[in-house]
């Protein structure tokens, strides 16, 4: 690997506090009544919940499975914080129910438990640590992982009886409450409107510093400003996919493209209790956006100002985030589309930063793999108004003030003819819109099958076979510096060399790091003899996974740093896993993961980033612009449609091709 000599050093120093911010950054603040939080200077906390000895740095399997030397956990953090005192007659209390109920870690792969126990609270253990604290925090953890989905069962997705016993009893005898949510993913939040807790923070699972993050953000050292990723529904069976996932060994994707908001916003909006992209701040702010230019459709996009101003008396970042609504047409749209976001950099109160979010005209576009508005397998934009909401998170966003909208089409436009390629041969009825005097219905459609022989058109698309020279002394060295043809180069390996060149070796092959999970490339000889390399490839998106016991940095979880909304600091923070990647001989990392949060349940969801695919897709870019500053790359995992784990090596996932 060549690497820059400007990068070939690693600072642990740096690594950790880039870690340690995108840790602060990704939580997400979902309440915070009276303004209990920041904890004042010199505060009195109890510490409640077995979770806080039992800190989740990463969900399981192979994309959490980082070897480190140490995780910080939310207590451990509190306990060294001396801006905080925490009361040790419930901590003691802690420590003994744990040494007595030792943690559950499952027997074998997959089988972790989604939680631990949780200890029974008495009122009048609460109530004396209500005379002696002024502030209650309470962590719930939650896990689930490769093999191991969630379920919509207490101690999983819902919490258990003993754990709203705790917090009922938490409640009842503190006047400042505080919950942390250490998940993988949403999880359900009913617990919110009954317990009236003061303030709820997501606070993900933030790899082995991600209890710095927290403290970090408890104390006000760091303003929250992490968005929500997922739409936070009222019940499991609200999501629109909850009908088909996690039974059979056939998932039919009936929701179509009508995932996450795309769903609620355009005909469920009663059923949210957090929409997506929402998050609090200890301060506040003010947007304002306009449109720069009259002629978007000229430019083939829309170019957008919006100033942010800090109206609040906290430093803070904000997100903008930008929206747009399609005409529903003959093809049925969502009512919001997430099409650009930006994020400020600290402000002061008073200051502001004005952004600049430049959106592809394409962005509006939808996909036609019926015929209705043009050709089949097109990208189209339906004639009629274009609008854009810009705001702090979808539900919040205001229309632009702009009297023609984004633009206004007078007739279809196609831009850009696709060729069918993934369509479905099961039939099934899938989620559509229908518009009735200005109000969207939902309806069912039939969805088109596939209309292609595949076969036929993939032998009939095969290249002629090439000529084999043999052992010509050519080199990939000499591709590389121009002197041959990739062509040529080939032209020398038997039909064993090519076979063996896509067959790859797995885990722990002597060719590459030990205990890593794969190498491919030059795996005989007679392959590295013509200079292709034996390439290592390790998981995850997490860091690296190293078996044979080396230790390894593990990151925040693919939630979390999503929830960033931050290019530049995912950016930032795989660069320095990049480096790491460089000093332990691993070319390639099983990830970023990029498969949407389909469904709350998907016990994989917390390597993934969101229920959005732009927002997936623009985060995944990030960290993989990150690892090529060093010049090691990654691998895009799952891509799609791998949204459960369950009898995961058997599923049939029926998408349609619009989907």
């Amino acid at each position: 690997m060549d690497i820059p000599t400007r990068l070939q050093t690693l600072d642990w120093e740096r690594y950790t506090k880039c870690a340690r911010q995108a840790a602060a950054d990704g939580i997400v603040l979902l309440r915070n009544e009276k303004a209990v939080l920041p904890l004042p200077e010199g505060e009195t906390v109890a510490l409640f919940g077995v979770s806080q000895l039992c800190y989740y740095k990463s969900g399981t399997g192979s994309g959490g499975m980082v070897n480190v030397s140490h995780v910080v956990s939310i207590r451990e953090a509190l306990e060294d914080e001396p801006s905080i005192r925490l009361n040790r007659s419930v901590l003691h209390l802690y420590d003994r129910y744990v040494d007595e109920h030792p943690f559950a870690a499952g027997e074998g792969w997959g089988k972790d438990p989604w939680s631990q126990a949780e200890m029974p609270l008495d009122k009048e253990t609460a109530e004396q640590a209500g005379q002696d604290s002024r502030t209650a925090i309470v962590v719930i953890g939650r896990t689930a992982g490769e093999d191991r989905d969630n379920k919509a069962e207490p101690g999983s997705f819902l919490l258990t009886e003993t754990e709203l016993d705790m917090l009922r009893t938490v409640r009842g005898a503190f006047a400042r409450m505080v919950v942390l949510l250490n998940t993988g993913n949403i999880i359900d939040m009913r617990f919110v409107d009954d317990i009236r807790p003061d303030a709820v923070l997501c606070v993900w699972q933030g790899g082995m510093v991600g209890g710095l993050g927290v403290v970090d953000v408890l104390t006000g050292r760091v303003s929250p400003s992490g968005h929500l990723t997922d739409t936070i529904a009222e019940r499991i069976e609200d999501y629109p996919s909850s009908g088909n996932f996690g039974t059979g060994v056939r998932d039919v994707y009936q929701e179509d493209i009508y995932v996450g908001y795309r769903f609620f916003e355009t005909v469920a909006r009663d059923r949210v209790l957090y929409p997506f992209g929402y998050g609090l701040s200890y301060t506040t702010f003010r947007i304002r956006a306009r449109k720069k230019q009259s002629e978007p459709l000229a430019r083939l996009s829309v170019d957008l100002e919006a100033e942010v101003t800090n109206t609040g008396h906290a430093a803070g970042r904000e997100v903008v985030q930008v929206y747009a609504q399609a005409p529903q047409g003959v093809l049925g749209k969502p009512a919001r589309v997430l099409v650009g976001f930006e994020k400020t950099r600290l402000l002061k109160p008073g200051e502001s930063q004005t952004l600049q979010i430049q959106i592809p005209v394409r962005s509006f576009a939808s996909f036609d793999e019926s015929g209705k508005t043009a050709e089949i397998s097109a990208w189209v934009l339906e004639e009629g108004r274009y609008d854009l909401y810009v705001g702090e998170n979808v539900r919040d966003a205001v229309i632009l003030d702009s009297e023609d909208g984004a633009f206004t089409l007078s007739e279809d436009w196609m831009v850009l003819q696709e060729e069918e390629a993934l369509a479905p041969v099961c039939k099934f009825d899938r989620m559509a819109m229908s518009e009735e005097n200005g109000d969207v219905h939902l309806v069912y459609e039939e969805t088109p099958l596939r209309s292609i022989d595949v076969e036929k058109r993939i032998y009939e698309n095969l290249p002629g076979e090439a000529a084999q020279t043999g052992d010509r002394g050519l080199k990939l060295s000499d591709v590389e510096e121009g002197s041959c043809r990739m062509e040529d180069f080939i032209a020398q390996l038997s039909d064993e060399d090519l076979c063996a060149v896509i067959r790859g070796e797995g885990m722990g092959s002597p060719l590459v790091t030990p205990g890593t999970a794969a190498a491919f490339g030059g795996v005989t000889k007679r392959l590295r003899d013509f200079g292709i390399p034996a390439v290592c490839c390790d998981d995850g998106p997490s860091g690296m996974r190293l078996d044979c016991g080396d230790h390894a940095f593990s990151l925040p979880n693919g939630t979390m740093l999503a929830c960033t909304f931050d290019r530049e600091l995912n950016e930032q923070l795989f660069s320095f896993l990049g480096l790491e990647m460089v000093k332990n001989r691993v070319d390639c990392i099983l990830g970023p993961g990029v498969n949407i949060h389909r469904n709350p349940l998907n016990g994989r969801n917390f390597e993934y980033f969101s229920e959005d695919p732009y927002l997936s897709g623009e985060m995944a870019a990030a960290q993989l612009r990150g690892l090529h500053q060093s010049g090691v790359t990654g691998v895009l995992k799952h891509f799609c449609a791998n949204n459960r784990e369950t009898r995961r090596h058997e599923l049939d996932s029926v998408v349609s091709g619009r989907a």
